[in-house]
């Protein structure tokens, strides 16, 4: 259940975001999930995973609402 509000907030999040905003929302939703799954080590590589990938999965996002 927990997964499933993550995968909407991370979904709902980085739908809404421009650049510099994508790679914090995204640093902030892989440090959440990444927490979930991995505990501390995991939030800090899902935050900078998250932040490095934020942008071109937001330009995904955008272009299948078009």
């Amino acid at each position: 259940m927990r997964l499933l509000v993550l995968a909407g907030s991370l979904a709902t999040l980085l739908a809404a975001c421009n650049t510099t905003d994508e790679r914090i929302a995204g640093a902030a939703a892989g440090a959440g999930a990444g927490a979930l799954v991995g505990g501390p080590i995991g939030a800090v590589a899902g935050g900078a995973i998250g932040a490095v990938a934020a942008p071109s999965v937001t330009g995904s996002i955008r272009k299948m609402q078009e």
